[in-house]
């Protein structure tokens, strides 16, 4: 996906609201809207928009984890097994 293709003046957003909706819903890419010559807007679709933000949720997890690793802060998946087996045989 290229955003070069996809950048219109705000006066375009405010000419053409319900077509930009549609286009936007139908091809969920998102378009940038630019005022005075820069960029200042970027608009797409709520179901994109949702798929970004947990993307975002589960890359920062990751981090986490990570961090939690380098710090040496977990157990063995040895020891993670020997408790569940500890807690089924209960």
């Amino acid at each position: 996906m290229k955003l070069t293709t996809r950048v219109k003046p705000i006066s375009y957003l405010t000419s053409h609201a319900a077509e930009i909706a549609k286009e936007i819903s139908d091809s969920r890419e998102p378009m940038v809207f630019t005022q005075d010559g820069e960029a200042k807007l970027v608009v797409m679709d709520v179901a994109t928009y949702e798929e970004q933000q947990e993307t975002m949720a589960l890359l920062k997890i990751l981090a986490l984890g990570g961090q939690e690793i380098e710090q040496g802060d977990f157990r063995s998946d040895e020891a993670v097994f020997a408790e569940l087996d500890k807690e089924d045989a209960e």
